[in-house]
C-alpha cells in the first residue's frame, strides 16, 4: 500500500448527530453482527413500525446480513420496504475527495 492510498482510506468523519427521538436507523459499524440485529430487534420491540439499517463501503455486507438475520432468525414478520443505494463523496485528511457507497435498508413490520 502506497503513502498515498494510505492517506486515503483515512477520511474524514461527520460530527457525530444527536439522538432524536423517534429516530428509527442503526448504523452499522465494526462491532459483530448480532450487536446490530439486537439493536434493531430492540427499537421493533419498543414499537417503532419500521427500521432503517445504514451503513458504507466494506460495511454494506454486514448491513445485509443484519437485516436477513433479523427477518430470517428473530422478526418474520418483518420484510425489506425499502432499499436505497449510492455513493457519498467524502473528504479526506489531505483534501482529496473520496467516493463511498452507502446502502439503506428500510425494514417494516408487515400489516395483518
Amino acid at each position: 500500500m502506497t503513502a498515498r492510498t494510505a492517506v486515503k482510506l483515512r477520511m474524514e468523519r461527520k460530527e457525530p448527530r444527536e439522538h432524536v427521538p423517534g429516530d428509527t436507523s442503526v448504523c452499522v459499524g465494526q462491532k459483530g453482527v448480532m450487536s446490530y440485529v439486537l439493536a434493531v430487534v430492540t427499537q421493533f420491540n419498543s414499537g417503532a413500525p419500521s427500521v432503517c439499517v445504514k451503513a458504507r463501503g466494506k460495511l454494506i455486507s454486514r448491513a445485509v446480513d443484519v437485516a436477513e438475520i433479523t427477518r430470517n432468525r428473530f422478526l418474520p414478520s418483518v420484510k425489506p420496504k425499502d432499499i436505497r443505494i449510492g455513493m457519498e463523496e467524502m473528504k479526506c485528511e489531505d483534501g482529496h475527495v473520496a467516493k463511498v457507497s452507502f446502502i439503506e435498508i428500510t425494514l417494516a413490520k408487515e400489516l395483518k
